[in-house]
Parts: structure tokens; C-alpha cells; sequence
């Protein structure tokens, strides 16, 4: 395959976008996106009648990206449009999946109220960025339905106010072989994603685009890179650091490759950013971090946070949380900088992985808003020059 050109048609392109070029693979949609094309395709048949199909919609990253219809339903008091989820070439568990929104007009100033409707569970443990007893609709995709509800009604002279229903056929099936359950959440599927993309996911593919990577950025004469575990914490390592797209690694859970590259084909310095669950896998040693491969270790975090100065009752708190995100939180309220411990030994970690490379590394570990909750600051291996 031809390496990709910028804009200009003068340098090779970098970035996630180029990454996934180069892998070959299809990309799909999210379930979030799937309830987002759904909602506003039965929000516009309550106002106008008729449904649109398809249903085009925008997504974070600018993408818009059109929804075939495969089920719809309009009465005097509701309207229901259902989309079939497209993974790509990703084997996602709800590639297949009948999405369904079913939306009702609410009274002016009620908002957008969001329902987990059959398939779609409920929040039943702390420590996810939504509050228990909520649907397991997770952030973004609500805003993404807000968004187009909002200009829906702006089009065609609605208030915006709306009840959505998300349903997912089978999903409380589909959801047992998720991590939802050990999560807390129950009867059925979270509604998910940040961009609105599915990235496709094959390890051999994936890895070899990550070399690709790190191949145009030295290309382009880049002396610092970043591998990031997904969009979100490539967002903050350009806000942090001012990479431009040519020197930003889509790591996902592939440490291990960018490591290993990096130790033959080395850069003054790696910033390692992403989620600080992901990033505490890799500072108990995971070079792996998908969840069907390594999972957050609590008591590895508990012994962590005594070394931060927690005692044995905050220590026995974190390691019977429910997420890693809950055991940030119960450190910070006691004053236990977890966040930067774990910074710290994933960087330990990644530098033992480059075997005295020259490569200063620093870590950046957020939570899922994008909040930085740890960091590390850069440092070579011992023996290389400053």
C-alpha cells in the first residue's frame, strides 16, 4: 500500500487517521453513535411526520457519516427508528446489534431525559462517570444526542425537550460477555464511545500500523512522539505538549509495540498518555492492556497507595473498589497522589521495556473526561546522557 500524503501531497500523513489507513481494516460505529442516528431520525418524526432515511449525523471529530433505517414506528405520543450497529472489521461482541431509540416530547424546560430501555443497563456501583441508578448511556453519546436533538428542533420549531429510550435487542444477553456485570452495571449494554468510530481491532494489523507510525515521524524529523491509548488522551498530550498529527501514536493497548519499536528505532522522548486504569496495567508490567488480556490489579494499586502514605483502612478501600477510576478518587479525598504513583511506575516499566535506549519517557494518566489525575515527569534510562 502507498503511504498516504498530507493535504500539501508533500509528507506522509500521521496520526490515528493514518494509522488506520495503513492497517487496511474497515472502521464501524459505536453504539453511541448508533443511539445518536436513531434518536434524531425518531425526534424528527415527531415533529414532522416522517422519518428521515438515512440519517445523517455529525460526529465529535467531524466525520458525518449516514444510518439506514431498519425499523420505525410513529403514534401520537412517541416515534421509534432502530439502526443495525456496523463494527467494521472489528470483533465487537455488538457488531449486529439493533439499536433503538424511542423518543417522547416532554414539556418546555424538561431538558433531554435519557431511559434504559430493554438491552440498555443501569449503573449500580460507584466509580463510572455516571451516578448509580443512571442508564449506562455514557457521557459523550448523551451529548451527541442533546446536540442533534437541539438542532432538530431548531430546524423545524421544536422546544427540544424529549424523553430517549435506548434500547438494544438481546443486549442483556450480549452484555454477559462484557465486563458490565463485574462493573455494576446490569440488564444489558452500556451505550458507548468518544468519537463515534470503531477502530478496528487486529493485533497483527494494529502493530504493524504503530511501527508505520513511529517510521513518518522520524521521517518528518520528529524528536518527540506520544502513544496514546485512545482519543480522549491524545487530545491532552497535544494540549500538554503541542505535538503536531505526525507524531501521534494511536497506542490503544499495544505499550508492549510502541516500546519495543521505540528501543530499535528510537526518539529523544515518548510521552505515554491514557486512561489511568489502562496505564495502571502497565505499571503492575502489562505491556498488553486490553481487558481480555490484563485487568486492573486493586492490590497492586493498594500497595501503591501505602507507599504514598495511605493507611491500612484507605488501603483495604482501594483494593475492594469497584473501577480504577473509584480508587483515584478515594486517594485524592485523603490526600494520596495515586494518579502520580502510578505515573511513575508505568514510566519505570517503559523504561525497563527500552533496555537503555536513549528515550527520555513521561506519562500522562487521565480519567475518562479528559482530567489529568497523574503524571511523571520525563526521564532516561540510567546510564544514557541527559
Amino acid at each position: 500500500m502507498a503511504e498516504p500524503t498530507s493535504k500539501a501531497g508533500t509528507a506522509p500523513a500521521g496520526g490515528r487517521s493514518a494509522q488506520l489507513e495503513r492497517s487496511g481494516l474497515r472502521h464501524g460505529w459505536t453504539t453511541g453513535a448508533c443511539a445518536t442516528a436513531a434518536a434524531t431520525a425518531a425526534y424528527t418524526a415527531l415533529l414532522s411526520g416522517e422519518f428521515p432515511d438515512p440519517v445523517t449525523v455529525a460526529l465529535p471529530k467531524g466525520q458525518r457519516p449516514a444510518f439506514a433505517l431498519a425499523g420505525e414506528e410513529l403514534t401520537a405520543d412517541r416515534a421509534m427508528a432502530a439502526v443495525v450497529k456496523d463494527a467494521g472489521d472489528d470483533p465487537d461482541v455488538t457488531h449486529g446489534a439493533m439499536v433503538r431509540a424511542t423518543v417522547r416530547l416532554l414539556p418546555p424546560g424538561s431538558g433531554v431525559v435519557f431511559r434504559a430501555g430493554p438491552g440498555v443497563g443501569t449503573v449500580t456501583r460507584p466509580g463510572l462517570p455516571l451516578a448509580v441508578g443512571e442508564p449506562a448511556i455514557n457521557p459523550v453519546p448523551r451529548q451527541m444526542m442533546r446536540d442533534h436533538i437541539s438542532s432538530v428542533a431548531a430546524r423545524l420549531g421544536g422546544t427540544g425537550d424529549a424523553e430517549v429510550e435506548i434500547g438494544v435487542d438481546h443486549g442483556e444477553e450480549i452484555a454477559r460477555s462484557t465486563w458490565n456485570p463485574r462493573l455494576g452495571i446490569l440488564g444489558g449494554l452500556s451505550i458507548l464511545g468518544t468519537t463515534g468510530i470503531v477502530v478496528p481491532y487486529s493485533c497483527s494489523a494494529w502493530i504493524d500500523s504503530i511501527r508505520r507510525g513511529v517510521d513518518v515521524a522520524r521521517a518528518a524529523g520528529r524528536t518527540h512522539v506520544a502513544g496514546c491509548t485512545g482519543s480522549t488522551s491524545e487530545k491532552v498530550a497535544v494540549a500538554v505538549h503541542g505535538l503536531p498529527q505526525d507524531a501521534l501514536l494511536d497506542m490503544g493497548d499495544f505499550a508492549g509495540a510502541v516500546l519495543k519499536y521505540l528501543r530499535r528505532h528510537p526518539v529523544d522522548r515518548l510521552t505515554v498518555a491514557g486512561g489511568f486504569a489502562k496505564l495502571s496495567k502497565l505499571a503492575a508490567g502489562h505491556l498488553d492492556l486490553h481487558s481480555s488480556r490484563s485487568q486492573v490489579d486493586k492490590a497492586f494499586l493498594a500497595g501503591l497507595a501505602r507507599r504514598g502514605g495511605a493507611d491500612e483502612e484507605l488501603a483495604t478501600a482501594v483494593a475492594a473498589a469497584n473501577t480504577g477510576l473509584e480508587t483515584v478518587q478515594l486517594c485524592a479525598a485523603r490526600g494520596v497522589p495515586l494518579g502520580d504513583l502510578v505515573a511513575a511506575a508505568a514510566r519505570e516499566v517503559a523504561l525497563g521495556v527500552l533496555r537503555g535506549a536513549p528515550v527520555a519517557v513521561d506519562v500522562i494518566c487521565i480519567d475518562r473526561a479528559g482530567a489529568i489525575v497523574g503524571r511523571a515527569a520525563a526521564r532516561r534510562p540510567r546510564g544514557t546522557a541527559t
